[in-house]
């Protein structure tokens, strides 16, 4: 599946992304209220950044815990239950006069319930599209997130203008209610793609098996640490520029859709996993110049050209997939996905930190340094592993694996 026309005659692949798209909306215009509400309410930067991206920390805990239920749930009914879940604590957010130790306590509880989204959603797609058509796939999955992020950044910055913070918080909780419409009644009811009860220990099972393959480890400390330590440098945005925070996340949404786009439809499938380690360091380099403390204009062009570089997570993707048993698939995504929203999350608290005892702009250079020399010694143990033998027989990073059952 090399093509547009043929990924959308996929039946249910526009419905799923619809679905998507109101959920990633009322993320983006609900996280740059939230975000500016807090820094209004407290004049902390530290404070902001973790009101938005610290309750993807609560996903580690979802991921401990909850994850088995990716594969052994019905995943329309989990994105169903996700959506309204997240309506609900949006609605509550928008509260007036709510404490802002109330307000973490809710964004936490979202966060803890968001560690099965990943990996339904993700599963999901799978299902829907064939194997040929999955990187493809993937790469509109992450372009309609870009776009989302644009215009909903741009439209939530419009928005805190006229509006209060409060405001555009029940706009997104509004937006959730519709995702939840048309997940409902846009995708077909599947069954689970695993048998057994989901448990924690079926949780912790999966992931240790998940985690035993050196290949995967590598596979996933590359998804998760360098995207972190730059999300949690672009947390920092509302304090870096208050007023034109909604134009630099509008910029880094763009330059995703650019990198997704160009990597999904034009980059040839033998080159793409070349490109992991390249496309990690452009995510990061633009960044070092920060301590420079550039206007608005020039942070813009650097925002954009690095956000290309996010694109490595699809080649990552694809690398994690031909390393994982196919009724593994939910749990292993969804692993990926808590582990860097996990990771996001510890940027957010480590870039805020930094903030405070510095300033937004050299806590941003900060972290993009550290981002660099994690890509550098990946992929030095990724070149080790390369010239190490393969078992006879076997794929490279995988072994005969039960599937595990409760």
């Amino acid at each position: 599946m090399r093509s547009y026309r043929s990924l959308f005659r996929t039946p249910e692949f526009t419905p799923f992304l619809l679905s998507f798209a109101a959920f990633a909306a009322a993320q983006t215009i609900g996280g740059l209220a939230l975000g500016t509400l807090v820094f209004r309410a407290t004049g902390s930067p530290f404070l902001s950044a973790v009101s938005m991206f610290g309750p993807q920390l609560a996903q580690l805990l979802g991921g401990a815990f909850l994850l088995s239920g990716a594969d052994r749930l019905p995943p329309r009914a989990v994105l169903t239950g996700l959506a309204l879940a997240f309506a609900a604590g949006t609605a509550v957010l928008a509260l007036p006069g709510l404490p802002v130790r109330a307000v973490f306590a809710v964004v936490l509880l979202q966060g803890l319930v968001a560690s099965l989204g990943g990996g339904a959603r993700g599963g999901l797609l799978n299902e829907i599209l064939s194997k040929d058509g999955y990187v493809l796939g993937r790469s509109v999955y992450n372009m309609l997130w870009g776009l989302t992020q644009m215009a909903g950044f741009a439209t939530g910055g419009a928005l805190l203008v006229l509006l209060s913070p409060r405001a555009c918080l029940l706009l997104a909780a509004a937006l959730y209610l519709l995702s939840a419409l048309v997940t409902r009644l846009g995708l077909t009811a599947r069954p689970p793609r695993s048998f057994g009860r989901p448990s924690v220990p079926a949780t912790w099972r999966t992931n240790a098996l998940l985690w035993s393959s050196r290949p995967r480890r590598l596979t996933y400390l590359g998804l998760w640490v360098p995207n972190g330590l730059i999300v949690g440098g672009d947390s920092l945005y509302v304090s870096y520029a208050p007023e034109a925070a909604g134009t630099l996340y509008a910029c880094g949404a763009l330059g995703m859709f650019v990198g997704d786009m160009a990597v999904g439809r034009l980059v040839p499938p033998a080159l793409r996993p070349r490109l992991a380690t390249p496309l990690r360091l452009l995510l990061a380099v633009p960044y070092l110049f920060f301590v420079l403390r550039p206007g608005v204009a020039l942070s813009a062009v650097a925002v954009t050209v690095a956000s290309v570089g996010f694109a490595a997570s699809l080649v990552l993707q694809e690398r994690l997939m031909s390393l994982t048993p196919d009724d593994l698939v939910g749990q292993a995504l969804g692993l990926h996905v808590t582990g860097m929203a996990a990771l996001q999350g510890v940027g957010a608290v480590l870039a805020g930190t930094l903030a405070q005892l510095t300033s937004p702009a050299t806590a941003m250079s900060l972290m993009a340094a550290a981002s660099v020399t994690v890509t550098l010694v990946l992929a030095a143990l990724g070149r080790h592993d390369g010239r190490r033998p393969a078992v006879p027989g076997t794929r490279p990073g995988t072994r005969s694996e039960p599937a595990a059952t409760e």
